[in-house]
């Protein structure tokens, strides 16, 4: 993993919907205000919404913050993203094996770690996934990415 230089980080969840939209979102925004020669995108390990523009809840909890992700459009996690990304971040441990069962042998499970653990080191937390409940569930949501962002961009800076 190199500290310096060029890095392409990927964000993984399930619908790549809520969560990783998000963390793509604010990752970029950081990328930008730090002036990185970094790049970030997002996908998801299901193919439920393919195609599809993140949830209206983490688009509307973005935008407050001043982030627009209206033109990101969801896409599945394939065998091919452990040569294309750096360092691939997944959101849950559900997502986590689902990513080492997509690249099958050929995964290099170095590359992959709980998101999480980059700001709570070890503690296998999951990000929750705000789909199943309401739009107050989006916000705490972000905040936790906003912060596991944050730790990242100080760790590999």
């Amino acid at each position: 993993m190199h500290t310096l230089g060029s890095m392409r980080i990927l964000m993984v969840c399930l619908g790549n919907i809520c969560r990783s939209p998000i963390a793509e979102g604010l990752m970029q925004r950081k990328i930008e205000q730090h002036g990185l020669d970094w790049m970030v995108d997002s996908a998801g390990t299901e193919s439920y919404h393919i195609g599809e523009a993140p949830h209206k809840y983490s688009q509307k909890v973005c935008l407050a913050h001043g982030i627009d992700i209206s033109a990101q459009r969801a896409r599945k996690f394939s065998a091919k993203d452990f040569e294309r990304f750096d360092k691939i971040y997944a959101m849950a441990s559900d997502v986590y094996n689902e990513i080492a069962t997509i690249g099958r042998r050929g995964a290099d499970m170095s590359k992959v770690a709980l998101f999480v653990n980059e700001l709570h080191p070890a503690s296998n937390q999951s990000v929750p996934d705000p789909w199943y409940g309401n739009e107050d569930g989006y916000l705490p949501v972000f905040e936790l990415i906003n912060q596991t962002c944050d730790a990242i961009i100080a760790k590999y800076k």
